[in-house]
């Protein structure tokens, strides 16, 4: 007798069709997964190279750091603006400095990812919650109370302003101390700009003005006003930082250490206080009723 042929294994078969065809879809995810990772990683991988430029802003009405070009008002200028050239040649990326609003309107697009960077912020809490913030500081401002020549405020405390009426400019900070205290304890009002704060002044519809010193007798000189005078001792030290919005397609980590190491290199270097002079040798020469 012959002996029994064995099981064939032709894929006729119904369980050797099905283990084939449970490894032909097997190859095929793999493949289509391995197709979907290249594709991500391709579209991922260029977010560098989406970042030909980096567009910033700043407050406008901020002499001799920033304010519009008489020339050009789209554009700002000003000593942050020529510290911004310069981190662009250390990074080799063109930035543009932009004027999108008052200051108030220019933390709203940085908050929404419209511009790129602020060139010259204060640090506060709530403002970490859309930018990142790079260190050192590249300036130390001081924010100080402006009255009229005639008034009779005795300020030496921040207590000295209670029951006052102040003003200043819309989403100004003064350091998170004194921003905190003013809730809780001050009347302080803010408007659009701050020309429209000292006419305030003037008229006597505030008691003080709250701003930076260097920046506020930039204005009142131009505006050739001499009824104001500034007080000791300063409301607020604070730091000037370069900032990235979270939602700026250029932020990365990779970007931000090379802005981190820019900055390192560039406060080093102490710039800030020869761009400042230049800036207000400028800002004179643009403001004919400055004498």
């Amino acid at each position: 007798m012959h002996a029994p042929a064995p099981p064939s294994s032709s894929p006729s078969r119904p369980g050797t069709r099905r283990k084939l065809m449970g490894q032909l879809l097997l190859s095929v995810g793999l493949w289509a997964g391995l197709a979907v990772l290249s594709s991500s990683g391709a579209r991922a991988a260029p977010a560098e190279t989406r970042c030909s430029a980096l567009v910033a802003s700043g407050n406008p009405q901020y002499p001799p750091y920033l304010w519009r070009d008489p020339a050009d008002e789209s554009r700002l200028i000003g000593a942050n603006a020529d510290l911004m050239q310069m981190l662009a040649q250390e990074l080799g990326l063109a930035i543009e400095l932009r004027y999108v609003g008052p200051w108030g309107r220019v933390q709203e697009e940085a908050k929404a990812g419209r511009i790129d960077m602020i060139a010259g912020a204060f640090w506060t809490q709530a403002r970490t919650e859309y930018m990142d913030y790079f260190t050192p500081a590249f300036h130390q401002t001081r924010s100080v109370i402006w009255v009229g020549d005639k008034s009779r405020l005795n300020y030496s405390h921040w207590s000295d302003l209670v029951g006052q009426q102040g003003v200043t400019v819309i989403n100004n900070s003064f350091g998170e101390a004194f921003d905190r205290y003013a809730k809780q304890s001050l009347k302080i009002s803010q408007v659009a700009s701050l020309e429209q704060a000292i006419q305030m002044l003037q008229r006597g519809r505030a008691s003080y003005l709250i701003y930076e010193d260097s920046p506020g007798q930039a204005f009142l000189a131009k505006l050739d006003i001499h009824n104001v005078k500034m007080l000791s001792p300063a409301v607020a030290n604070e730091n000037l930082h370069l900032t990235l919005s979270h939602k700026s397609p250029c932020n990365t980590g990779e970007l931000r250490g090379r802005i981190a190491r820019a900055m390192h290199k560039l406060g080093g270097a102490s710039v800030l206080p020869e761009l400042l002079e230049k800036n207000i040798q400028l800002w004179r020469q643009q403001s004919p009723l400055v004498k």
